[in-house]
């Protein structure tokens, strides 16, 4: 594995001094510059800054046995890197915190398996058949695969999950999943008693009739996460995403078991010795919380085996964890900077956009989003490890992003430009311009704690947008709490008018559940008819012709770019650290220890510690 890619530099003057004192905390008087850089003033009050910048290309990507023996059974420690509890929603259906799927990969496994591409094959726990018209599949569930329990895992089962995200007392955000089904919405909105796209054939055989051939249904775009009724079907909807049989004892068919929970800190996980691939080589496997702040130590001391690592630390740090190995991949996720413009209809299920808002103004949101240098954030903040984004269709689907389009390039002057067009002037020349009715414009920036990164990154956006005249000031002055954060999205706290939010893309290119208008993840409240045509189209029948479907997003993302409702700041790579006694280990999807997690390895009963 190469440590680094290549010495870069960043050379723009006043990006680097603005990055430099954001990282500082605005302290004018330091010359520290940060993580592993340093300042240079050449003399011409220009100032440039070094750092290596590493590239996710030369990490490996996996980690075989390659002939080492691996030990019976052994603890495996895997670390939940967070400052915060987790929510302890164990639960598919149910949970959207991060750290609840973490914990999830290893437990609650679909029923389907995927390749390298995210398309489904025929290794996972059910196979598959589908028919010309190809809306309607039919899945035969293996005999061997049975619950934790003991009970076998049944066609019913997969219905009755249908059914309980399509009850009215349905709390959760999981029924756009399973929308596409046909009669979903019937049954959802209360016409029909029962799901006409589903019908049980037998035991083992569920036969699921969509409402349409879409790419998005073996791009992984099936809901194949089933629920056992036998625990389920005597809890009343409305109740079962609070009770134990999913936060204290549930019950799953995967290759690990829930043996204890400890609230917000800790979940034990013991092998399924009735694993339906077999029996799992390691005995025992620990989910813990580390602070971000120890995470090092942690590794160091082999505490945790596990971690997923953040990647802006890894060039001060990876010189030092001499026991571990890392893996790292192209993240299949952005960060981006949203506009808070509407609210959310319990009762209809949409978006609702408030054209009174101030950030509903489309040239206030394409200035603010050329008043930000992202390119130089990717080098200063996170090493190369992170870069400037330009559509919201990243290139972690390469056929689907298109590369052509240059996104919002830094250029202050043309954000002048357009705010000064729009009418934005500074009326009482406090140097912070009014809106066009003469009004006072203060926006509410929202943007979450965690890292080291957190806090001079959002000031680095503050200071650049005050740079062009808009007071915008942090939320209740601080940063968010993981949880309170996305809580407040969820509710279109009205307080809100910008925010700092990163999306996992899955493993589809289709985009809908971030910005369609019935997606109840688009904190924007943003909605727009003809995205939402192009969107439908993108994922129709005639889309199963790439090309046709290619053409959709890219005149998609063209329209993104001309409304601005986000704006990617940047793309992502992933690195997880491991612990050198650790094997069989992948991130890769489609990797045969992805998929199969119960080919997981120990070499040593004891973690190697660093040296």
């Amino acid at each position: 594995m190469k440590k680094y890619l290549r010495s870069g530099k960043v050379q723009s003057v006043a990006i680097a001094s603005l990055l430099l004192l954001a990282a500082c905390g605005g302290d004018e008087t330091s010359s520290e510059g940060g993580n592993n850089s340093s300042s240079n003033n050449d003399g011409n009050g220009s100032s440039e800054q070094a750092a290596d910048i590493f590239s996710i290309e030369d990490f490996d990507h996996e980690i075989r046995a390659d002939g080492e023996e691996i030990i019976d059974g052994g603890t495996l420690n895997v670390a939940l890197v967070t400052d915060t509890p987790f929510e302890g929603t164990l639960n598919r259906n149910f949970y959207q915190g991060v750290f609840d799927g973490d914990i999830l990969f290893w437990t609650e496994e679909p029923l389907l398996d995927i390749d390298e591409d995210y398309q489904y094959t025929q290794t996972g726990a059910a196979t598959f058949e589908v028919d010309d018209d190809g809306r309607t599949f039919t899945f035969t569930i293996r005999d061997e695969v049975n619950w934790s329990d003991g009970e076998p895992v049944k066609a019913e089962d997969w219905a009755y999950t249908f059914e309980v995200l399509g009850h009215p007392d349905y709390p959760g955000v999981r029924f756009t999943e399973a929308s596409n089904v046909e009669g979903f919405d019937e049954y959802r909105a209360g016409e029909a008693d029962s799901i006409s796209g589903l019908e049980i054939i037998d035991d083992k055989t569920l036969k699921i009739t969509f409402k349409e051939a879409s790419p998005s249904l073996l791009a992984s775009g099936i809901w194949a996460y089933a629920m056992p009724k036998h625990i389920f079907e005597d809890i009343e909807v409305a109740d079962m995403e609070s009770s134990p049989a999913v936060r204290e004892n549930p019950v799953f068919f995967g290759p690990y078991v829930i043996d204890s929970i400890t609230p917000g800190e800790n979940v034990v996980m013991k092998k399924n010795e009735n694993y339906w691939r077999g029996e799992p080589n390691v005995d025992e496997v620990v989910f813990k919380t580390v602070n971000p702040n120890v995470l090092n130590q942690a590794l160091q001391n082999g505490e945790v085996d596990i971690a997923t690592y953040q990647t802006d630390q890894y060039a001060d740090n990876y010189e030092s964890l001499t026991n571990v190995d890392f893996i790292g991949k192209i993240d299949l996720a952005y960060t981006y900077i949203g506009f808070q413009m509407g609210t959310w209809d319990e009762e209809e299920n949409k978006n609702v956009m408030d054209p009174d808002k101030q950030v509903s103004d489309v040239n206030l949101r394409k200035a603010m989003a050329h008043a930000v240098d992202n390119n130089a954030v990717g080098e200063r903040f996170y090493n190369g490890f992170r870069w400037a984004g330009t559509t919201l269709i990243p290139p972690s689907h390469p056929t689907f992003h298109n590369d052509e389009l240059e996104g919002f390039a830094y250029d202050v002057e043309l954000a002048n430009q357009i705010l000064d067009d729009a009418g934005y002037e500074d009326v009482d020349g406090d140097g912070l311009r009014e809106d066009p009715n003469g009004e006072k414009l203060q926006l509410n920036f929202a943007s979450m704690s965690g890292g080291d990164t957190a806090e001079p990154l959002a000031q680095y956006y503050i200071t650049q947008w005050k740079n062009i005249g808009i007071d915008v000031q942090l939320l209740d002055g601080r940063l968010q709490e993981f949880n309170t954060f996305y809580d407040r999205l969820k509710a279109s706290d009205q307080d809100i008018d910008v925010y700092q939010g990163a999306w996992g893309v899955g493993s589809d290119a289709d985009p809908y559940g971030l910005w369609g208008s019935t997606a109840a993840f688009n904190y924007t409240r943003w909605t727009n008819e003809e995205s939402d045509r192009l969107l439908k189209e993108g994922t129709s029948e005639a889309a199963l012709d790439m090309e046709y479907r290619q053409e959709v997003y890219n005149e998609w993302q063209e329209l993104m770019l001309e409304e601005v409702p986000a704006f990617p700041t940047l793309y992502r790579s992933e690195m997880h650290a491991v612990n050198k006694r650790v094997v069989n280990y992948s991130e890769l999807p489609g990797s045969e220890f992805y998929n199969d997690r119960s080919q997981i390895g120990l070499t040593a009963e004891e973690p190697e510690t660093a040296n």
